[in-house]
């Protein structure tokens, strides 16, 4: 799988809208999704293996911020024909399989991955309380190994700040991970 890398943070631009199915039947806007303090988006998949390595991180930062008022989402924006793997009864295992404490919804249109601007998995969205844009970076200094001794956990003291302040760090550093599958 080729390497791809986000682009850094367009800081301001509102999140945008959308109603997508998650694996739990329900259809999830944008609004239910919304934390009072931040809302982070999460495009991923299951078959990336940079998104394999990393699952349990994301999902550790997740649980550990909740408490102080983020909410998460994870959109799955790939082509399903071309990467069975990633099908809607594999995104219900692979959520299951690794306790998503967030809704994990199908972006079966590509609409939403388009709106947003991702272009990989993982690619993580940061926003505060207004829903404007904070972090576009990576999750930690570990990619895609799993993180060394005193590694800095970027996307957790992020969105940490953005909770606390509503800015996000200045200084940010693009994640890296398999491309979208576009149709």
């Amino acid at each position: 799988m080729a390497a791809r890398e986000s682009p850094l943070c367009d800081f301001g631009k509102t999140a945008p809208g959308f109603k997508l199915l998650g694996v739990d039947g329900r259809r999830w806007t944008l609004a239910d999704c919304r934390g009072d303090q931040a809302t982070l988006v999460i495009f991923l998949c299951n078959h990336c293996p940079y998104v394999q390595a990393s699952i349990q991180r994301i999902v550790t930062v997740c649980n550990e911020l909740a408490p102080l008022g983020m909410k998460a989402v994870a959109i799955m924006p790939n082509d399903v024909e071309n990467y069975p793997d990633d099908s809607f009864e594999n995104m219900r295992r692979f959520a299951q399989a690794h306790q998503f404490p967030f809704p994990y919804l199908y972006d079966e249109t590509q609409k939403t991955a388009h709106a947003y601007g991702a272009v990989c998995t993982p690619d993580f969205f940061g926003y505060n309380a207004k829903l404007e844009l904070q972090y576009r970076g990576r999750l930690d200094e570990s990619r895609p190994s799993l993180p060394k001794p005193n590694a800095k956990r970027e996307l957790f003291e992020a969105m940490k700040q953005i909770v606390e302040t509503g800015e996000g760090p200045r200084e940010q550093y693009a994640s890296v991970g398999c491309s979208v599958k576009w149709k």
